[in-house]
């Protein structure tokens, strides 16, 4: 049933999205006069539909986008004559410009007032901190069985709980290498010998103890295993570096979501790999695997905030990426539309230099073949990604 919310939220999530970036079309074609003749979340046969002013808004069968219809968004339209003087293609180039920019810019917007709700309202991890946050009951079969969190087959009770360790306790060292962060705990407990016992320095209700645990494999994964999990903290911040984190942040996710971006031609053919996960592929996906590291996430043995932060980062990460990719100069994408428009205004400003009259609108019956193109393409792409989450799937490694 978690594993479900954690899906029925990303899905949310992913609607919202889609709304917001149609209303981004929807109020910047308002706000400059063009007739928009439908507001629809979703494609296909009609659910809910209801008409008000010269606008229908709706809901479709398959939540799959959106879109809003613009009178006369090109010239392949026909338009009624008293509806021309607003319609898209009749307006001043920089207003169909940000008409089209308005759906990434809602991406990117949405993105940017998550990361601040994340600093200031939900904190930031703080690594700092060995305490132990959870102890598993069993030690996995396999790698799988750890990523999926089950016991079948299990090989026994889990290390940590045989030697009595429990949640609060903050380790303070190992073997007796001491530790300062999770980060180098997990690298200590990795290096140490599976089946001989070693010590165990712990701080509980105020005082130190010393424990004893034997460590043990578990097959297909590297160094010993105790199972534990990290009690992760979180730091607010205040609005002000909030801001100042969030745009970093930001940057940051784009720099991630342009290289991804790049990758996706080396990533074709792992998609299908054993090892996946290590590969550039494990790195790509479709909604289809977002929405089931969705669901992995709140299935976790983890805290609330570090499944909200998780949950939140997630869709932070899908709203810049889909953003830029929007943005790509490929026809039937905003895009390419915008590519146009500004193909158009340089002809414009040669022409005038020139002495001659504009030469219009750029003819798409033309572009028709390349736009047709690149939806069959970006189609063909998406089903392979799908295919792949569904079939190879990249779980979380915990």
């Amino acid at each position: 049933m978690t594993f479900l919310l954690g899906v029925a939220i990303f899905v949310l999530a992913l609607l919202i999205s889609v709304m917001l970036h149609e209303a981004g079309h929807f109020l910047t074609a308002k706000r400059f006069g063009m007739k928009v003749t439908q507001f629809f979340v979703g494609f296909g046969q009609t659910l809910w539909s209801r008409v008000r002013g010269e606008t229908e808004y709706g809901i479709k069968a398959l939540p799959l986008g959106g879109f809003v219809k613009i009178t006369g968004m090109t010239t392949l339209e026909e338009v009624d004559p008293a509806d021309e003087p607003r319609s898209f293609r009749n307006q001043p180039g920089w207003q169909r410009i940000i008409v089209l920019a308005a759906g990434s810019f809602m991406h990117f917007a949405l993105a940017f007032f998550l990361l601040i709700v994340l600093a200031a309202g939900l904190g930031l991890e703080n690594d700092n901190s060995t305490a132990i946050g959870t102890v598993d009951s069993c030690v996995p079969a396999s790698v799988t069985a750890l990523n999926n969190q089950s016991c079948s087959g299990s090989r026994g009770t889990s290390p940590a709980q045989l030697a009595g360790l429990k949640p609060g306790d903050k380790i303070i060292a190992i073997g007796g290498t001491r530790v300062r962060n999770w980060t180098q705990l997990g690298a200590v407990i990795r290096a140490q010998p599976a089946g001989r016992a070693t010590s165990v320095v712990v701080q509980r209700d105020g005082r130190q103890q010393t424990l004893s645990v034997t460590p043990v494999t578990v097959p297909g994964r590297r160094g010993s295993y105790l199972g534990i999990g990290n009690d992760t903290i979180f730091q607010r911040i205040n609005p002000l570096r909030a801001v100042t984190y969030a745009g970093s942040a930001f940057g940051q996710v784009v720099t991630e979501s342009v290289s991804g971006v790049s990758k996706l031609p080396a990533a074709l053919p792992s998609l299908f790999a054993k090892d996946r996960a290590k590969t550039a592929a494990g790195q790509v996906g479709s909604v289809v695997g977002a929405g089931d590291t969705a669901g992995q996430v709140v299935a976790a043995k983890i805290g609330w905030q570090s499944k909200v932060a998780y949950i939140l980062a997630i869709i932070i990460s899908l709203n810049i990426f889909v953003g830029i990719f929007n943005l790509l100069p490929l026809l039937p994408m905003d895009g390419g539309h915008l590519a146009v428009i500004i193909y158009e205004r340089c002809r414009a400003w040669l022409a005038r230099l020139r002495g001659r009259p504009d030469p219009g609108l750029v003819d798409m019956r033309k572009l028709i073949p390349v736009s047709v193109g690149v939806f069959a393409l970006l189609v063909g792409f998406s089903l392979l990604l799908i295919a792949a989450d569904i079939i190879n799937p990249v779980h979380l490694v915990q």
